[in-house]
């Protein structure tokens, strides 16, 4: 499975940045795709690289989304409900760039 994960900025210089998981572990980051960012900002990291820039709350949610997958491949039970509020009663949406242009 390929997850993107949520870290924290720590610091780092234009190209790379010491991150810290919501688990307390760290590793340096590829920015090459954000550019350079302050400490205590989140990025989506996936395979050793920053690919997006969050806010916290973004950052929860997709944490809170990792850690009940996590749960669930471990075998224990999750409140799923809660673990992807986001995405309850809420229908699939098409990227920014898929959806039609409608402006005249």
């Amino acid at each position: 499975m390929c997850v993107g994960i949520p870290m924290q900025v720590v610091r780092g210089d234009d190209t790379r940045a010491l991150c810290r998981g919501r688990d307390g572990s760290e590793t340096w980051i590829d920015l090459l795709l954000t550019g350079a960012q302050p400490p205590g900002t989140w990025l989506l990291t996936f395979l050793g690289a920053a690919r997006e820039v969050l806010d916290p709350e973004r950052a929860a949610q997709i944490g809170a989304a990792v850690d009940a997958l996590g749960d669930l491949l471990s075998g224990r039970s999750t409140d799923i409900d809660a673990a992807f509020a986001d995405l309850i009663e809420r229908g699939p949406q098409l990227p920014d760039f898929l959806r039609k242009d409608t402006t005249p």
